[in-house]
């Protein structure tokens, strides 16, 4: 294993650590979102998959940090942090915001030769495609109103004044992540895509997610799931379904090698 300019302690999380699994998992969260939010998949997948969840700084026990307003950025630590874990196949899975760091993780390390299995990019539009949004330049109610709508946020955490104030830096950050991204031109993976998006989803038309078949060389597929932005908290037992079948297959692709 390498050694790594930032500490990976800090950014990668392994609630359900799993020392026999022949795959590995890397979640990475959305906008606001922390790596707690993959403890159940981690909870579910363990101990067939390793699972990891990416912990950005600005939130719950990174909280103290500054937070990283650019995409870019953002991958490059993460790309640091995952270095020791390339000892076995790496699979991502991304939600909102998540998706486009994995997107750029993905990238970087097909780039030293460390290609993951699949990324799975879920409730995210293609790294490509734009709309003119300003989340991040609006007040704090206006923060607010944006989480509310989207129902991706704790009604607890909503409803607390002083824990709003905590994690409001962290969502402007992120919001001025995603917003001012822009994908480099003709960028694309050699690793396979799934595209998972909720037929409801105001963030993510159809169109859009299957637009993300213009990023791989290695295969797509689109997975429509009932519900909005944040379907997966309804639909969890079909996105474990989903995530039980890529590891079935990888482990007899294995066997057959």
């Amino acid at each position: 294993m390498s050694s790594s300019s930032v500490d990976e302690g800090l950014w990668c999380r392994r609630f359900h650590p799993a020392p026999d699994a022949g795959d590995r998992l890397v979640c990475f969260p959305h906008a606001g979102g922390s790596a707690s939010f993959y403890f159940p998949v981690a909870s579910a997948l363990s101990p067939a998959v390793d699972v990891l969840a990416v912990q950005y700084p600005g939130r719950q026990d990174r909280r103290t940090e500054a937070g990283i307003d650019t995409i870019g950025e953002l991958a490059d630590n993460v790309v640091d942090a995952l270095r020791p874990w390339t000892d076995r196949p790496l699979t991502f899975f991304g939600h909102s915001m998540g998706a486009l760091v994995a997107f750029e993780v993905a990238r970087r390390l097909e780039d030293q030769g460390v290609a993951p299995l699949r990324l799975f990019a879920s409730g995210r539009r293609a790294p490509s495609r734009y709309r003119d949004e300003n989340v991040h330049q609006r007040d704090d109610d206006g923060i607010v109103s944006e989480l509310k709508t989207l129902s991706g946020t704790d009604a607890r955490v909503l409803g607390d004044e002083e824990m709003l104030r905590m994690v409001l830096p962290a969502l402007r950050c992120d919001y001025r992540a995603i917003e001012t991204y822009r994908c480099e031109p003709g960028a694309v993976l050699n690793s396979p895509v799934t595209a998972i998006v909720g037929d409801e989803d105001p963030k993510t038309s159809l169109e859009e997610a299957l637009a993300w078949e213009d990023h791989t060389r290695g295969g797509f597929d689109l997975q429509v799931l009932p519900g909005g932005h944040f379907y997966l908290t309804d639909q969890q037992t079909e996105v474990m379904r989903l995530l039980g079948d890529h590891f079935a297959s990888t482990a007899v692709s294995g066997r057959a090698s």
